[in-house]
């Protein structure tokens, strides 16, 4: 079963979900060197004639790929959605008047922010994200 989150939830785990998040997205882009250099590197070999550095390059992407798919299993495991591993964007389920949404949060930002006023009233309403200030805090709310 999904955790839903209350937004007061969401935001007591932002210490925790922030720390994880911090270490994903310096990483990902640790991961994202590594492929450009193993992609450079590899440029001179070929399967008869491996490049060592290349090899070493691609181990070490794999290493990192692998931790990061350890930091993305420990947000599930919390119920948080990993929504952009470069920008630390996650996402909460949440309900709001019995109508499933998701609180947005990046790295960086303080809280977990929605806007009330947003919520459309029409029975079958459209996916709306919301801006509710200059960062990119919003709810998604899908039509019941």
């Amino acid at each position: 079963m999904e955790k839903i989150f209350t937004v007061e939830e969401a935001n007591r785990t932002l210490p925790l979900v922030s720390r994880i998040v911090e270490v994903l997205v310096r990483e990902h882009r640790m991961w994202e060197d590594k492929v450009r250099e193993f992609e450079l590197a590899t440029v001179g070999s070929s399967p008869e004639r491996p490049d060592a550095i290349a090899e070493l390059l691609q181990a070490e992407a794999q290493r990192l790929a692998i931790d990061i798919e350890g930091y993305i299993a420990e947000l599930n495991e919390l119920g948080v959605i990993c929504k952009g591993m470069g920008t630390g964007l996650v996402d909460f389920r949440g309900q709001i008047d019995g109508r499933d949404v998701f609180y947005c949060w990046k790295l960086g930002e303080p809280s977990v922010l929605y806007n009330p006023a947003a919520l459309p009233t029409s029975r079958y309403p459209p996916v709306i994200l919301t801006p509710v200030c200059e960062n990119t805090h919003y709810v998604t709310i899908r039509g019941t």
